[in-house]
């Protein structure tokens, strides 16, 4: 079986991530698997890049450019909301290209940003070689937008879309590419995967779907890479304090992205320290991610601000370096975030939205915070660190992703799919 991959990015993003290491876990149980993406950052031979030529390079980035700038003429010139959507207007013609010629299976993930067209897709499909699409966000079931937050016009048709800021339907982009998904991409004919029960839940109220056409099958994760290892040697190569300070941990891509709830982030602290700690200074908080540097003086603890890992041992060490990962993110799909701290023994909290309460089992592996609740989220850091069963916390965490989110459980699960879809 030859099973095709398909995503914008080789590594960039957590759908790359994610992407990339269900490649990995097929190529381990069985599956022929390969991916194929406009940005190709490795060596790897398992991954070809569409940009083949020096020309084919210039004109992906033509097509990255003239996406968002029609988005930026029809938003009002919003910068802070330029990527929350996309339109798929233009992108690669793959159709005819060897891999997807030899693929026994097609799968999408995520494919934004000039690397495929609706046009593209419906050319895929008209292949008549079964199609799998993992989604990493909702923009496979709405008109434009990867989160629709409070928004459900989804749910009958896009228009009058918050990000778009337009008040007329007939020159909203949401209507406008929702109709084109109706007439281009015939949903029907694709078997969609969602990688957390939450957004299944909220995909199979799509005007655009057919409910029969959902499966949830979660992002994989190397249970042997990511392991607990000892958290002073961890401290000791990063240059995180040594003593008995407890670390928490808390970052993004971008932490300055409101969507990733840094404001959330911030409150907690200040309660934490009200609260809980007012006289004491063992608490740090460890930050990663662009921008890491710009908490600093927000919060009331000593911050180490890293900055976006990329090696993996450094993530991993990261992990056990600290005591605690906490996620205020506003709206998650499956982070790869809390899988990767989970499997390496370190117990999470998070606001009760999205996969995270999917992932983090209340007072049983972690804390699951009300949603935009700060307080809730300080009172939840507190029990971790300093009520509850660290050890078991620990375990539990480690046990719960080895259970359900270990490459050979998930490929297994993606085997099936396939032999269904291929009878």
């Amino acid at each position: 079986m030859k099973v095709l991959l398909l995503n914008t990015s080789e590594k960039t993003g957590g759908a790359a991530i994610a992407c990339n290491r269900l490649m990995d876990a097929l190529n381990a149980n069985g599956v022929k698997a390969k991916m194929l993406v406009r940005d190709k950052k490795t060596n790897n031979p398992n991954v070809v890049s569409v940009n083949a030529c020096g020309l084919n390079k210039l004109l992906n980035k033509w097509r990255f450019f003239w996406e968002r700038l029609v988005i930026f003429l029809h938003n009002g010139f919003s910068k802070p909301d330029l990527f929350r959507v996309s339109i798929a207007n233009t992108g690669n013609d793959i159709s005819s290209h060897p891999l997807v010629q030899e693929a026994d299976v097609l799968h999408l993930h995520w494919i934004n940003h000039g690397f495929l067209s609706l046009k593209d897709i419906e050319k895929i499909l008209h292949l008549g070689k079964p199609v799998v699409w993992t989604m990493h966000d909702m923009w496979p079931c709405t008109g434009c937008c990867h989160h629709s937050r409070d928004c459900d016009n989804y749910q009958t048709q896009c228009h009058n879309c918050f990000f778009i800021k337009s008040g007329r339907k007939q020159k909203d982009l949401s209507y406008k590419t929702f109709q084109k998904k109706q007439s281009r991409v015939k949903h029907s004919r694709i078997h969609f995967v969602t990688c957390s029960k939450w957004l299944k839940e909220r995909s199979m109220k799509s005007a655009l779907f057919s409910p029969q056409n959902f499966i949830n099958i979660p992002n994989p994760i190397n249970t042997i890479q990511y392991i607990p290892s000892s958290k002073s040697d961890a401290r000791k190569k990063l240059n995180l304090p040594t003593d008995n300070s407890k670390l928490i941990l808390f970052g993004s891509a971008k932490i300055t992205d409101e969507r990733k709830g840094i404001q959330y982030m911030i409150e907690t602290c200040r309660l934490l320290k009200e609260k809980y700690y007012s006289d004491n200074d063992n608490i740090v908080l460890v930050v990663f991610g662009s921008q890491s540097s710009s908490i600093a003086d927000k919060v009331p603890f000593k911050v180490y601000p890293l900055d976006y890992l990329t090696s993996t041992d450094k993530i991993i060490s990261l992990y056990n370096a600290v005591d605690l990962f906490v996620t205020p993110s506003l709206d998650e799909n499956l982070p790869n975030t809390l899988m990767e701290a989970m499997a390496c023994g370190t117990p999470c909290v998070g606001f009760n939205t999205g996969g995270i309460p999917e992932m983090i089992d209340h007072k049983t592996n972690g804390y699951v915070a009300n949603y935009k609740d700060s307080e809730d989220l300080a009172d939840g850091i507190h029990w971790v660190l300093e009520e509850a069963d660290y050890s078991l916390l620990s375990q539990n965490a480690r046990k719960k992703v080895k259970q359900n989110y270990s490459e050979a459980v998930v490929a297994e699960q993606y085997k099936t799919l396939y032999k269904q879809i291929l009878r």
